[in-house]
């Protein structure tokens, strides 16, 4: 196990490139097929909400939010979440979730979707989202299909379809 300094700051443009290997290697080629990804295609995440773990100069991990529409609801879509696979298991992922989720808290959203395993993230709020009221762009495992309401029971009459804020309407 890795013990050494970590520090998180906001995203700039000069870790995308050791993001974008980041995400490679975590989640491969496959990434670019999922329902998540098409939704990021439609325009850029929010680096005011976006967070990288670093070691010195060096990127070990990253989490990002983009801002989106579910229907006419504003919300954001987490992810990716990514960290380094030698060093994973040190709680990185874990405070890069509690800061992006808080600053986006503290920014005034209510709402951010996402698609992953409950089992890790609902330590920080996400449930499932039961029900058919929103849609993807592309299939998702349901039990995969995640939310955390930062305000209560704002997700109770949210329905349409999710793209990206920027997106016009596609």
């Amino acid at each position: 196990m890795l013990t050494h300094v970590v520090t998180y700051a906001p995203e700039e443009p000069v870790h995308d490139a050791d993001i974008e290997d980041i995400n490679k290697e975590a989640f491969g080629p496959g990434r670019f097929t999922r329902a998540a990804y098409r939704i990021r295609e439609g325009g850029p995440h929010d680096r005011n909400l976006s967070f990288v773990a670093m070691n010195g100069a060096y990127v070990v991990g990253s989490v990002r939010l983009t801002p989106i529409l579910i229907g006419t609801t504003p919300a954001m879509l987490l992810g990716p979440l990514a960290v380094r696979p030698a060093w994973k298991k040190q709680g990185i992922g874990a405070a890069l979730m509690r800061k992006s989720i808080e600053t986006a808290r503290l920014a005034g959203h209510k709402l951010i979707i996402l698609v992953g395993d409950e089992p890790y993230y609902a330590p920080f709020g996400f449930r499932q989202i039961v029900g058919h009221q929103i849609e993807m762009p592309a299939p998702v495992e349901p039990s995969r299909f995640l939310a955390c309401e930062l305000e209560p029971r704002v997700l109770k009459d949210v329905q349409g379809r999710v793209r990206h804020a920027d997106s016009g309407g596609r």
